[in-house]
């Protein structure tokens, strides 16, 4: 039996009252009865007047919950029963459950076995993992399986940001609000931005576990505190609600004021910039067409903030009449009122004030305060009238953001100020050129010196990377991070695909493929959308028409040694040395590629069920110069016979 009660205590007494537990007697008694501790001291004080207070009681030294019959709230100068209750015979109080492991499925994720120590707080013994997913967060929901419809929670620091590397530690978390485990089917580590999975633990029915009062001995003092009620709650402000968007770079505050909300928007923007935010053109998904947004800058010609109301009548710049236009100048209204702005270490913040309600119908999208409704966010350039011009396709949001105006204390965001406005110096690109045997495995993206800066076409005009968005693996193509691979026309190429076959497990589940498309994932495309996608090897049809991949092999990945080192490793060579090869049992796939006369200059190696893990291909006429690798890509003259099936196997035995 534990020595632990827990008791919900509503006595106003405002006499000399204590509690008492007694081990003879049949009903409270003051005789052959003990005080209970509610506090350490030698003579614990007399109790205090409570309402809805959660309290916990701890037994004196020697006592355990079988030795007694009852606990009562006892007035020892009149010998008052103030209320008891009787513990029964054979009561088998709640306790800490064990849970198996987390399930291994990617990015190293691997911990003891967990326990839910109470009803909010689960303990993680012996934790493993690499920290390479871009947007991962400990995640709970309901359902046979994790899913995007889940809640994060925050790490063992009661920290929102993403996920670091942990090796071998052990940690406590605690569930949000007024979550509970028995709330929740299932625990997780999931990557949000890429709606992945890298391994979890399922939540038992019958859990019968103590409740959360703060008796758990890891929990941080500040976490929870004994002697004052839990019904306080956040006051309710704009500090308290904020979300990242746009990769993180842009941070959206926000505060219903009456029949107004209040918007603070902070980027770091480059001179003559402007940072846009507003209620999307069609719900569920992102549409600039019929959007209603503020676009806000530093109007650097008199050094002060502005916040104008736009509407998107057609995809194009404003010609006075329709476009991406200022409601003002196409005969409507600017309701938009800017409250302030400044500039501080790099970082533009610019708040403003707009109205819920749609003054416009033709021109304003009413912002609804009782459920969730999509939002868009850019960022781009300013024309020379000081109004927004066309952005990239990086500088927008590209999947859907949902943003609840009306809720209290959503705060997900970290201090821009606190990021390093250039990041680590990118790894130079790599050069594949005259090798006709290619191995193509997986390995973790290199952070911001890698897949994503590789993947932008000037790197050096940004703040931050521009390139792809990375979920922490790419393509390692002879051992190399996304390499652009140089191939004549005519000439056959042998890729030994090593992305794994087992398609129960989407984390190590990538087959390989050649396509004109920089994006790739061709098999979770629509049909209308892979239709848009050139196939030139790696994909087949079945008879009935539908895609299936070819290049389908046993999983070979290169893994961090510990957690991810890219932001310490000066070169690329570095980075490898803090990896190791790790392969399952079976044999790669072969995929033979005989470059066609008519196939375009530049095509991609990517990968059949997942976006953003290839790079470039350039293919070119036979006899035109091509750069040669040098000290940025192995040199292939040597390395042919290592990526031979039977190099391969011999190069293994030796790991």
């Amino acid at each position: 039996m534990s020595g632990v009660f827990f008791s919900r205590n509503t006595s106003d007494s405002k006499i000399r009252a204590y509690g008492y537990a007694t081990v003879l007697l049949q009903c409270p008694s003051p005789y052959f009865s003990t005080k209970i501790k509610l506090f350490y001291s030698r003579d614990p004080p007399i109790l205090k007047a409570h309402t809805n207070s959660d309290i916990l009681l701890r037994l004196p030294a020697g006592k355990r919950l079988r030795d007694i019959k009852w606990i009562s709230v006892w007035c020892r100068r009149f010998t008052v029963n103030f209320g008891d209750v009787f513990i029964p015979v054979g009561l088998d109080p709640p306790r800490p459950r064990v849970l198996p492991e987390f399930k291994r499925l990617a990015h190293g994720l691997r911990s003891g076995n967990i326990s839910v120590l109470d009803a909010k707080t689960f303990y993680i013994p012996n934790l493993h993992y690499d920290g390479a997913g871009p947007d991962a967060y400990f995640w709970v929901g309901n359902g046979s399986e994790p899913s995007p419809y889940g809640t994060k929670v925050p790490n063992e620091m009661g920290s929102l940001h993403p996920l670091r590397g942990y090796q071998g530690e052990d940690i406590e978390i605690q569930l949000p609000g007024k979550l509970t485990a028995y709330d929740i089917d299932w625990l997780a580590v999931w990557c949000v931005e890429y709606r992945h999975n890298f391994g979890h633990v399922y939540i038992p029915k019958d859990l019968d576990v103590p409740p959360a009062l703060g008796q758990t001995k890891i929990t941080p003092a500040w976490w929870y505190n004994p002697t004052s009620s839990t019904t306080s709650q956040t006051p309710y402000s704009a500090a308290n609600n904020c979300k990242e968007i746009l990769d993180k770079r842009l941070q959206v505050r926000w505060e219903i004021q009456g029949d107004q909300v209040q918007i603070t928007l902070a980027a770091r923007l480059r001179k003559d910039q402007y940072m846009a935010f507003g209620i999307s053109g069609a719900e569920g998904r992102p549409v600039m067409l019929g959007a209603d947004v503020v676009v806000a800058y530093w109007d650097t010609r008199f050094n002060q903030p502005e916040a104008t109301d736009y509407s998107i009548s057609h995809l194009a710049q404003c010609d006075g009449t329709r476009g991406v236009c200022p409601d003002s100048r196409v005969g409507g209204s600017d309701d938009v009122t800017l409250v302030s702005g400044n500039q501080n270490g790099g970082v533009t913040t610019i708040t403003y004030r707009r109205p819920l309600a749609a003054k416009e119908s033709s021109r304003d999208k009413e912002i609804f305060t009782s459920r969730s409704q999509s939002v868009i966010a850019a960022f781009g350039p300013l024309n020379s009238r000081y109004e927004a011009n066309a952005h990239s396709f990086m500088d927008t949001t590209r999947t859907d953001v949902q943003l609840d105006f009306g809720t209290q204390n959503d705060n997900t965001c970290i201090g821009l100020a606190e990021l390093d406005a250039g990041g680590p110096e990118p790894w130079p690109t790599r050069i594949i050129s005259g090798a006709v045997n290619l191995t193509a495995r997986i390995g973790p993206a290199g952070g911001l010196r890698g897949y994503t800066p590789l993947t932008d076409n000037d790197i050096t005009k940004g703040f931050m990377p521009y390139g792809h968005p990375s979920w922490g693996i790419a393509w390692y193509i002879n051992d190399q991070l996304i390499p652009e691979v140089y191939v004549e026309r005519g000439k056959t190429y042998t890729f030994y695909v090593e992305g794994g076959d087992d398609r129960t497990n989407p984390a190590k589940y990538h087959p390989f493929y050649i396509s004109d498309s920089s994006e790739g994932g061709f098999g979770q495309k629509k049909e209308e959308d892979q239709r848009k996608q050139r196939v030139f090897a790696g994909v087949a049809y079945d008879n009935e028409g539908y895609p299936y991949p070819t290049a389908v092999g046993r999983y070979c990945e290169w893994t961090h040694k510990t957690t991810d080192q890219a932001a310490v490793s000066e070169t690329f060579e570095d980075y490898m040395k803090t990896l190791q090869l790790e392969c399952n049992s079976g044999e790669p796939a072969v995929l033979n590629w005989t470059v066609a006369h008519e196939t375009p200059d530049l095509v991609y190696y990517q990968c059949y069920t997942h976006n953003n893990l290839g790079w470039k291909i350039h293919v070119v006429d036979p006899g035109t110069p091509v750069p040669t690798p040098g000290s940025r890509s192995l040199n292939s003259a040597s390395s042919l016979q290592l990526f031979t099936p039977l190099g391969m196997m011999a190069f293994l035995a030796v790991r």
